[in-house]
């Protein structure tokens, strides 16, 4: 297990006639035994944005399953074949306890450590000491978004057990429980932040240790939360929703969850993965090309380029798709500074549209809060309020016109919206059921197109009791298998 804390002391020897006068020169001050909390708690930022934001298919095909990118030369990850490159066991290690071949990941468990190093740390004033509660209570609100990914993508996971280096097989926790408990985490933590005070300060990558944004983030993440169990937990959900907007959620597209990496230091990893490394491995799909140029959106621009042709073509869905004939994604995106996102503000104005849609109290009505996200989403992009006034205006757009159920209404538009950001696309159809996705050419039928990741090797062979009873809990291990909030 990779572990960011430095054991560097220098030991200088003397001989046995050395006394205890030379017991200072035994400590290297320059290089401590264990390094502060607040070192580790960037890193661990650094950690989540990338995972979340990688499009490298050894740690995340998300972007390929939500249908928004496709691959060019190789395309087993395109049609669900994720064992050979062991892609469940690399993101069960990014999460958990971090690669050692690679020195990535393990955020988890750095969140936790920070949190221990945190709260063990004397402080020697009362504002010291809220200074402390606000640091606690952001590990938390952080730690409680990364577990909610896990569950995401695999469903029951090591959660109460989890990060425990002398429990080497912990148990699997039932994911509808680890939701019902990440929302009272999420409650505690935001009950004990103190905007009155500070709490990390530069340290913070996210928020430079603004402690009101980070009460907004986690009521922002409380309403997700609430939102996502609304067809299998509907009263919880109902009341975790109306709380949260009472709490205070994001209001506008500046206090996104967003970490800005640097082209000086620190690189987006989608820079990465597709400049940097000089391949051509991956292009925007039909699914998604094709659904915006039948509506005309503003957005195409900043999503894509166009063709020799002048007009925007999508590679075929997990077929092989000559980098050269199709459409690419737009150099923005390719920057070295494009943010690494985590909870946009937009996001929020889809999930409150689809409160009100299911009878929530939250308001206003589901047109209101569609017009909203739609047009947060085209300004953030770089789109203009005229751009958002005319596709608003389209009745295919208009919430009262466009053909379909509110699902399909409101989903459609989250699901444009969510471009780039793979895992909330692919949950978005695996809760809502929209849009119509393509069935890959290895896939027999629509009912093949997965739902969830499988449990890494390593598990089923190192962790094979509670593996066993992991896989029989959910209904079988397999891709097929869906979570618990994925009712209909």
């Amino acid at each position: 297990m990779k572990r960011k804390v430095l054991i560097l002391g220098a030991l200088i020897a003397f001989g046995a006639s050395c006394t205890d006068k030379f017991e200072e020169f035994n400590v290297d001050p320059k290089n401590p035994a264990r390094v502060p909390g607040e070192t580790l708690f960037p890193n661990a930022q650094i950690g989540l944005s990338d995972q979340v934001s990688s499009t490298s298919v050894n740690l995340n095909v998300f972007k390929l399953w939500a249908q928004y990118w496709t691959e060019t030369t190789y395309t087993n990850e395109t049609n669900d074949d994720i064992v050979p490159m062991t892609i469940p066991d690399n993101t069960f290690q990014e999460y958990y306890t971090g690669n050692d071949a690679t020195l990535s990941g393990g955020f988890l468990q750095d969140f936790k450590v920070a949190a221990e190093l945190i709260g063990e740390s004397d402080a020697l004033t009362q504002e010291a000491e809220v200074e402390k509660t606000n640091k606690l209570a952001i590990i938390e609100l952080l730690t409680a978004y990364a577990y909610q990914n896990l569950v995401d993508i695999f469903g029951d996971v090591p959660y109460s057990e989890a990060l425990n280096i002398e429990n080497i097989a912990p148990k699997y926790d039932d994911a509808a429980t680890i939701y019902q408990d990440l929302i009272r985490r999420v409650d505690a933590a935001l009950a004990s932040l103190d905007e009155s005070q500070g709490s990390f300060g530069s340290a913070d990558l996210i928020y430079g240790g603004d402690v009101a944004s980070w009460k907004r983030f986690g009521n922002s993440l409380k309403l997700k939360l609430g939102i996502t169990i609304s067809d299998s937990h509907p009263e919880l959900s109902k009341a975790t929703v109306e709380s949260a907007v009472v709490g205070g959620i994001f209001t506008s597209s500046e206090e996104n969850g967003e970490l800005q990496y640097l082209a000086a230091t620190h690189v987006n990893t989608l820079y990465e993965d597709l400049v940097q490394s000089g391949r051509d491995d991956f292009i925007p799909a039909n699914t998604i090309i094709d659904l915006m140029n039948g509506l005309q959106d503003p957005r195409m621009p900043f999503y894509f380029t166009q063709t020799a042709a002048g007009i925007y073509v999508g590679g075929p869905y997990g077929r092989l798709a000559p980098y050269s004939r199709y459409s690419h994604i737009a150099e923005p995106i390719t920057a070295p500074d494009f943010p690494g996102i985590l909870l946009t503000y937009d996001e929020m104005l889809f999930y409150l549209a689809e409160a009100a849609a299911r009878g929530y109290n939250v308001g206003a009505t589901p047109d209101v809060f569609y017009n909203q996200a739609v047009t947060a989403s085209i300004l953030w992009w770089g789109g203009t309020q005229a751009d958002a006034d005319a596709y608003l205006a389209r009745p295919e757009i208009a919430y009262a016109t466009a053909a379909g159920t509110w699902q399909q209404k409101i989903g459609t538009q989250a699901y444009i919206a969510f471009y780039t950001r793979g895992l909330e696309g692919w949950t978005e159809w695996r809760r809502l059921d929209v849009p119509q996705l393509i069935v890959p050419p290895r896939i027999s039928s629509y009912e093949g197109i997965p739902k969830r990741f499988t449990y890494p090797v390593n598990e089923q062979t190192l962790n094979k009791t509670n593996y066993d009873a992991a896989s029989l809990a959910i209904g079988g291990d397999r891709l097929t298998t869906r979570l618990f909030w994925d009712r209909f």
